[in-house]
């Protein structure tokens, strides 16, 4: 039994350790792309940990999970792990609470699908209320749609035909190239499937409150995404374009003022876009890629450690 609660420790230690130096770190506002996948790998570290931890609980306590994990496996491997020597109550315990956390986080993660797929329709009815089709006009799937509307406002429509959608008040905002900036910047979203991203951070952080890996995990995906896509929309029009958009958008929210901690996030994109920071460079964003892809082996290593010595 000290597989599982060496994977045990490895999560935790994992799960405290990253986000701290995550935090410290300053590369991540000029690498948001790269910064996203490394918050993915210790996610993944972290629930791989858990995983493998409840799967090698499960095979000490229950001699019909022990057959079924390790059927090939030669009878050196199995005793090399020396399940059956320390199982019992301590080990169905805690293969039965990983279980639970695995069928919770699954159905969090439910529920985030069937909320935004709702939000989808809702958004979709509304839009067909507020922009009806004249009669005898044919659906074009065109990717703006115009709105009356008093603020300045825009937001993408995903489905099978997607769509940008922008009131009249923000048009009177945006100049010259600022709503091909803000369709970029959509768009980014849309091609990396930030939308899948969020929902895996909401269920994790809703599922877990009080685990502060998940919460960070939520808050920095919410954040990074959109860095990121504002990257794709700057390398497209420049950044002062999508910085004088998102000010456009945002001016008469308060957002800019003395006390704007609840979209503190618009400020600093506008900031960061404004200083235009350099990127790192292409080795250095190999050398973290390549860093981050190890964090999740780690596990497995710890995992598969016994099972190869005794084969060695």
């Amino acid at each position: 039994m000290m597989v599982p609660a060496a994977l045990l420790m490895l999560g935790a230690l994992t799960a405290v350790l990253a986000p701290r130096l995550l935090a410290r770190a300053r590369w991540p506002e000029r690498e948001p792309v790269v910064a996203l996948w490394v918050w993915q790998c210790v996610v993944a570290a972290v629930l791989l940990c858990l995983g493998l931890s409840m799967l090698l609980s499960a095979a000490a306590a229950w001699q019909a999970v022990r057959g079924r994990l390790f059927a090939a496996a030669p009878r050196g491997v199995v005793d090399a792990y020396a399940l059956g020597a320390s199982g019992g109550p301590w080990a169905a315990g805690t293969a039965l609470v990983l279980a639970g956390g695995a069928l919770w986080t699954a159905a969090m993660l439910a529920r985030e699908v069937l909320r935004a797929r709702a939000r989808r329709r809702a958004q979709g009815s509304e839009l067909l209320v507020r922009a009806p089709l004249l009669p005898g006009e044919v659906p074009t799937g065109a990717r703006l749609v115009v709105l009356e509307g008093p603020r300045p406002d825009a937001w993408w429509l995903p489905g099978a035909a997607p769509q940008l959608v922008v009131t009249t008040a923000a048009l009177g905002r945006l100049k010259g190239s600022q709503l091909d900036a803000v369709l970029a910047h959509e768009q980014g979203h849309a091609a990396a499937r930030h939308d899948w991203l969020l929902h895996c951070s909401r269920a994790l952080a809703g599922g877990f409150p009080q685990v502060p890996v998940f919460a960070a995990f939520e808050a920095q995906m919410h954040r990074l995404v959109e860095l990121a896509a504002d990257d794709v929309a700057s390398r497209r029009y420049g950044r002062l374009t999508i910085a004088l958009a998102l000010v456009g958008l945002n001016e008469d929210r308060g957002v800019f003022g003395p006390s704007a901690a609840p979209q503190a996030h618009v400020q600093e994109r506008v900031r960061r876009l404004l200083a235009a920071a350099p990127r790192l460079s292409a080795m250095n964003r190999l050398r973290l890629t390549a860093t981050a892809a190890l964090v999740p082996a780690v596990p497995l290593l710890v995992a598969l450690v016994p099972g190869l010595s005794a084969l060695a």
